[in-house]
């Protein structure tokens, strides 16, 4: 058995053709969707991350803001910055780039973007919406593994899922919304003995730890989905995830490519929550 491909740039394509259309019927009523981008420092990755994220904007009808500051900015004065944006009705979203300046607190900036605006789902408040199955918004990397189960019509309900990983990012927030479709879902980590005894039972495997083949072939039930959401580099130099592609491509019965899969549903479901935020700001503007 040969895996097939679920390919994240064809799903990606689609699902920004509907951003782009949507983003144009707001715009015939006068709102433009805005994100803010805002980046602290000259981390080379994270400037990489928000040109993409910026450029993924203007490509698809919205609004970008880009806001560079240098290392040095003090806590208070991107707090204020924040402030600032939260108050601005043209900003529908606010993302300020990970990881920030050591004497900054990620989590209190986090904090201070208001939940109606917090499109990279980070907020207590959109946790706390994910886990009680409120309205809110969700994770962008784990709703784009989402959008790729549900783009091969898998049907999650009563289905083992195994992820690799427990981050507030990732792992989480993944198993949440696996649960939210009636899978039984098992969090692997570091301290978890045996890990193939968990993947082997695993009609899902989403493997989220940043650690080069962390999952391999012997490790896969015969047919099952493996979703990869691993960015390593291997000896080479070159991208590969967190799963050993071409082993388990051998086993699996769907599997996602490194890169090619993940990675770019990321930044477009970060454009799915913008115009979101912007459609719900319009809708509670018109009441």
């Amino acid at each position: 058995m040969t895996a097939q491909l679920i390919d994240g740039n064809a799903l990606s394509a689609r699902l920004r053709a509907d951003v782009a259309s949507r983003a144009a019927a707001l715009k015939a009523r006068g709102v433009v969707p805005g994100l803010a981008v805002v980046l602290v420092g000259e981390n080379p990755a994270s400037q990489v991350y928000v040109r993409n994220k910026v450029k993924a904007c203007n490509d698809n009808g919205l609004h970008s803001v880009l806001e560079k500051h240098p290392a040095e900015l003090s806590e208070a004065a991107l707090l204020a910055r924040v402030e600032a944006l939260n108050a601005d009705p043209a900003i529908h979203g606010i993302l300020v780039q990970l990881p920030l300046p050591a004497h900054i607190d990620a989590q209190k900036v986090i904090e201070a973007i208001a939940p109606a605006k917090d499109v990279d789902g980070f907020h207590v408040a959109s946790a706390g919406a994910l886990m009680t199955g409120s309205s809110g918004f969700w994770p962008c990397t784990p709703y784009g593994c989402m959008k790729m189960l549900e783009s091969i019509g898998y049907d999650l309900r009563g289905k083992h899922a195994v992820v690799i990983g427990r981050s507030n990012i990732v792992g989480k927030p993944m198993a949440l919304m696996l649960l939210a479709k009636n899978a039984t879902v098992t969090i692997c980590h570091s301290a978890t003995p045996d890990l193939g005894a968990f993947t082997r039972q695993a009609d899902v495997v989403v493997a989220a730890v940043g650690k080069r083949n962390v999952l391999t072939a012997d490790m896969v039930k015969p047919g099952a989905v493996v979703i990869d959401v691993g960015m390593n580099r291997n000896d080479e130099g070159k991208l590969c995830g967190d799963v050993d592609f071409a082993g388990v491509r051998e086993v699996a019965g769907w599997i996602t490519p490194v890169p090619g899969g993940v990675g770019p549903m990321t930044i477009t479901m970060l454009l799915v929550n913008t115009l979101e935020a912007a459609e719900r700001a319009a809708a509670a503007s018109a009441t």
